[in-house]
Parts: structure tokens; C-alpha cells; sequence
């Protein structure tokens, strides 16, 4: 069983703009690439996590959202993407709906527990969200909420991550090296 680093796609590997609707909006940031190689290097899984509720709100089409999520993994090697399609409040039918998956539930973390050998205890969630972070913390894992998103000035509601950074670069740092897993 290797830990992972589950990691919230928006704030976090990509710049937050609201929506990406196409892959060409899709601003990845500049070091995203070399963080997810340390997180690697680190004997970690590197698996996004993200709430993709613009399917939901018909602002895009899954088709186009698995196209930018290709687009990720090619810049980033990410090992996989989860992503939920639904919101309560949305238009389009089937991803209105309340559901297992949207963080702050835990329904995604517990597909990729399913898909990869995790060792959850030694794991973390990095968000910039109060979600990202309530979401980590029902699954008992290390949290650390990065101000290159919204970070504690966007926060929806109080939460108390294990760390506050100002990025995934020193994110990467926090993380033990290989030999001390």
C-alpha cells in the first residue's frame, strides 16, 4: 500500500477562474508538473479530486470536461482524475441531484481507496476550499488548505486544515520522503 495526495484541480493545480468550459481555458500552473513528479518522487500517489459542478449547471458537457482533464494529466501525470458532475441546484438531468460524490462527501476519495492500494493513514487532501478540507478530514487524512486558490479568504464556512501553505510547491515540502513512509 503506498499513500496518496489527493489534490483539488482549481486553486490548486490549475489557476481558479470560475468555470473552465474548454480545454484551451485550462491554465495550468507552472509548476504543477515538477509538483506532482516530488509527490512521486516522494513514494505518493498524486490523484485529483475536484467538484465539476458546471456539468449541472449545463455550462458544459462531460464529453467537453473529460477533454480537460485529458489535458491535465498530459501536463501534469497526475495518476487519475475523479471528478463529480452533479450539484443539487443544477438543470441538467441526471447531475441534479444531491450525491455521494460532491465534496465535501466522500464518495470520490472512496472510488480511488477502491482503485489504488492507499494507504490512508501516511495520505493527504490539498484544497483551497473549506470542502477540499472537511472532505480530508472525514476520511482521517493530513490536510493542507494552499492560498493559491481562494484559500482562508474564500473559505464557505470555518475549518481547521492540518497546514496552511501559500502553494503545492511548499505543499510538496510538508510531505515525508520515501524512507520515512
Amino acid at each position: 500500500m503506498r499513500p496518496a495526495v489527493f489534490l483539488d484541480r482549481d486553486g490548486v493545480l490549475t489557476e481558479e477562474k470560475s468555470y473552465i468550459c474548454f480545454p484551451e481555458e485550462l491554465a495550468v500552473f507552472s509548476y504543477a508538473r515538477e509538483c506532482v513528479k516530488k509527490i512521486h518522487e516522494k513514494g505518493c500517489y498524486a490523484i485529483v479530486i475536484t467538484n465539476q459542478s458546471g456539468v449541472a449547471r449545463g455550462l458544459f458537457s462531460e464529453e467537453s470536461l473529460r477533454e480537460i482533464n485529458e489535458q491535465l494529466t498530459r501536463k501534469t501525470e497526475v495518476d487519475k482524475i475523479y471528478y463529480c458532475p452533479h450539484h443539487p441546484e443544477g438543470k441538467i438531468k441526471p447531475y441534479g441531484k444531491v450525491c455521494s460524490c460532491r465534496k465535501p462527501a466522500t464518495g470520490l476519495l472512496k472510488q480511488a481507496c477502491k482503485d489504488f492500494s492507499i494507504n490512508l493513514e501516511a495520505s493527504y487532501m490539498v484544497g483551497d476550499r473549506a470542502g477540499d478540507i472537511l472532505a480530508g478530514q472525514r476520511m482521517g487524512l493530513k490536510t493542507i488548505l494552499v492560498e493559491s486558490g481562494y484559500g482562508t479568504k474564500g473559505l464557505e464556512q470555518p475549518v481547521v486544515p492540518d497546514y496552511v501553505v501559500k502553494d503545492l510547491r511548499e505543499a510538496v515540502e510538508i510531505l515525508p520522503d520515501r524512507s520515512e513512509l
